[in-house]
């Protein structure tokens, strides 16, 4: 995927990790975008190391990875956080 690409699908991951997980997290559109880019890069890791196959582009498949990985990296935050 192009830089842009990335962060479209990035802030799209990112406010939908925050949708399914409400709460006060600092930062606005510029932490979601870095926190669906950054969940983008660990759902595909943690995808190619299960069998599922990494990011491909704009898909259901990579779209499911990144917010996947950026619920996780929002969890990992939060319990880091107390």
């Amino acid at each position: 995927m192009g830089f842009f690409a990335w962060i479209i699908m990035g802030l799209l991951a990112g406010i939908v990790a925050k949708l399914l997980m409400p709460g006060k997290d600092p930062g606005g559109w510029i932490i979601t975008i870095l926190l669906g880019i950054a969940g983008a890069f660990v759902g595909g890791y943690i995808g190619s190391l299960l069998g599922f196959g990494g990011l491909t582009g704009f898909s259901l498949k990579s779209f499911l990875l990144a917010v996947g990985g950026a619920v996780i990296l929002l969890f990992a935050y939060r319990l880091i956080k107390k």
